[in-house]
């Protein structure tokens, strides 16, 4: 069972990262970027030339790990599912640099005994020279084994205001994307370790019948068809992304991206996998320059 008052004040520290041009490639082949080698918008982030990096790579850059595994925690992890991911850039990420992250609990919500707990964790990210904020992410974790915890701790956390529907009307646009079989096993080069995206005996405890895609590289994913059909692969163009994760995505799968224009600036997103008949990411908002 989670310890509220560990979990609240997490001794997370400054974290320094370095990361160069073959990290920013990575992240984004990772995200399936590349898969058509000889299309200029998508060599624009996996070859050194003209190289962009993806915005979503703010999501991993400054991560403190897989920190929910620390038995001070007492958190169930193996049950522990992305529920929501929100990233504002106040600035293009460089291709390369050093970084400073700040990481804090900003809020831990008890949903009750067998319906779970709710976890955000918030990361800015500052560039280590100028200390200019680059990014601020926030990570909303859905805790499946741990509710309930209040009744042992005392204490628990108004929870995220949660994001608005799509909207009721077909979508403007439509992407398809194919996630690659290996795709989990890529993206984790990009610091997500949790075995659940690797282990088949720890999947299969989570409760899947193999290990699933992580949920970032769904996002990623969802910034690669918001970056093709809506900002002709120009980066500095992607202000925000705010998502609700639904469904795992299985590696290998195909997923349909819709997108409707609220306005010129301001898109709303859902994705879908057809052979599952699954919604996958839903209510999703992004903010264009």
């Amino acid at each position: 069972m989670i310890d509220y008052h560990a979990v609240k004040n997490w001794p997370f520290g400054d974290i320094a990262q370095i990361y160069t041009q073959r990290d920013t490639i990575l992240y984004a082949l990772g995200i399936g970027l590349g898969s058509n080698p000889i299309d200029e918008g998508e060599l624009r982030f996996v070859f050194e030339r003209n190289l962009q990096t993806v915005p979503t790579m703010a999501a991993v850059l400054g991560s403190p790990g897989f920190w929910w595994s620390d038995p001070r925690t007492g958190a169930d992890w193996v049950k522990l599912v992305q529920g929501e991911q929100r990233i504002r850039l106040f600035h293009p990420l460089p291709i390369g640099g050093s970084i400073v992250a700040r990481n804090f609990v900003a809020s831990i919500t008890d949903k009750g005994p067998g319906k779970g707990a709710i976890a955000v964790t918030q990361r800015d990210i500052f560039d280590q020279e100028s200390g200019t904020l680059l990014a601020s992410n926030r990570n909303i974790s859905f805790l499946r084994g741990d509710g309930g915890f209040s009744e042992h701790s005392g204490a628990s956390d108004t929870g995220p205001e949660p994001l608005a529907p799509v909207p009721d009307r077909l979508p403007d646009i439509e992407v398809c994307l194919s996630s690659l079989e290996q795709a989990a096993l890529i993206y984790r080069l990009s610091g997500d370790y949790n075995p659940l995206h690797a282990d088949p005996e720890v999947a299969k405890a989570a409760g899947f019948h193999r290990p699933i895609l992580q949920g970032l590289c769904t996002f990623g994913m969802a910034a690669h068809a918001v970056l093709k059909s809506c900002c002709d692969y120009d980066a500095s163009l992607f202000k925000s992304i705010a998502i609700r994760f639904t469904s795992p995505v299985f590696p290998g799968e195909k997923v349909r991206f819709q997108i409707w224009r609220e306005s010129d600036r301001r898109l709303r997103l859902r994705a879908h996998v057809d052979a599952r008949d699954a919604v996958v990411l839903n209510n999703g908002v992004v903010e264009l320059a």
